[in-house]
C-alpha cells in the first residue's frame, strides 16, 4: 500500500524572512493522521531569506539531519561546531542528552531552501555529535545514494537509528529501484520535480509511504528524491 502525502496539504506558514512547509506534525502545526511515519518524526522544507536564520536554540534526543537543495547554510552549535553546509553535503547532528544550535543563511542575496529531517534515536541519552560529508553530484545522478545510516556504511553519516536515507539526481525517463527487507516501511519525499512511485504520480513537496516490498521510482521531468529505509 502506499499512502500520499500531497504538498498542498502540509502545515506551515510565511514569516517573510522563513517559508516553511511540515510534512508532519511541528510547532503549532498538529495533525494527527500525520503525526510522523515509524521513526521519523520531521521532513520540513524550509526557504529562509538572505540574511534570515534560526538563532540558538536547543534541542534533545533526536537525530536532526539537514539536507541543503539551493543556496547554503552556516551552521553553529555548543559543541563547537561551525560549519557552512551546501547543496549535496549530509549533515547530522545527534542531540543526545542535549545540544544548542544556529542556523543562518550567510548569503545576502540568495535565498537557502533546505530539508530539516528529525529522526528519533533508538534510545535517549547518547552523547551528542555531530558530522558532516560531501556527497558529490555524480555520486547521485541516476542511482540511490546512502547518505546516512545506522552503521556509516558507503561513506554515510551515522546515526543512532535503524534507518537508511538515501538520495538520487534523476534525468526525465530515469528509474532506481529499492527494495525494502521484510517487515521495513519506505518514505519517498519529492524534493524537486516529479516522479511516478510503484505508478503513482508525485511532485515537488510531495511524500509518500509504504509497505511495498518492491519500489520503482521513475522520473517524469529532472528530480531530486530522497527516500527512507525504515524498521
Amino acid at each position: 500500500m502506499i499512502q500520499l502525502r500531497r504538498s498542498d496539504e502540509r502545515g506551515g506558514g510565511d514569516y517573510g524572512w522563513l517559508n516553511t512547509r511540515h510534512t508532519f506534525s511541528f510547532d503549532q502545526y498538529r495533525d494527527p493522521q500525520w503525526a510522523g511515519f515509524r521513526s521519523l518524526r520531521v521532513i520540513n522544507e524550509d526557504l529562509v531569506a538572505p540574511g534570515g536564520g534560526f538563532p540558538m536554540h536547543p534541542h534533545r534526543d533526536m537525530e536532526v539531519i539537514t539536507y541543503v537543495l539551493d543556496g547554503a547554510l552556516a551552521h553553529k552549535d555548543s559543541m563547537g561546531n561551525g560549519s557552512v553546509i551546501h547543496p549535496g553535503d549530509g549533515q547530522r547532528m545527534s542531540a543526545g542528552t542535549g545540544v544548542r544550535h544556529s542556523e543562518a543563511n550567510p548569503s545576502t542575496t540568495n535565498p537557502a531552501h533546505f530539508l530539516q529531517i528529525w529522526i528519533l534515536p533508538d534510545r535517549h541519552g547518547h552523547e551528542p555529535g555531530y558530522e558532516q560529508k560531501s556527497f558529490p553530484e555524480e555520486q547521485k545522478r541516476g542511482r540511490l545514494r546512502l547518505i546516512a545510516s545506522p552503521d556509516a556504511a558507503d561513506g554515510s553519516v551515522a546515526i543512532h537509528q535503524d534507518a537508511k536515507l538515501y538520495v538520487s539526481l534523476l534525468s526525465p525517463g530515469q528509474q532506481v529501484e529499492h527494495t525494502l527487507g521484510v517487515g521495513r516501511f519506505g518514505w519517498l519525499q519529492v524534493a524537486k520535480g516529479a516522479v511516478e512511485l510503484n505508478g503513482k504520480s508525485m511532485k515537488q513537496g510531495d511524500g509518500a509511504a509504504t509497505d511495498e516490498q518492491t519500489l520503482e521510482i521513475k522520473a517524469t521531468e529532472g528530480s531530486e528524491i530522497l527516500l527512507f529505509d525504515l524498521a
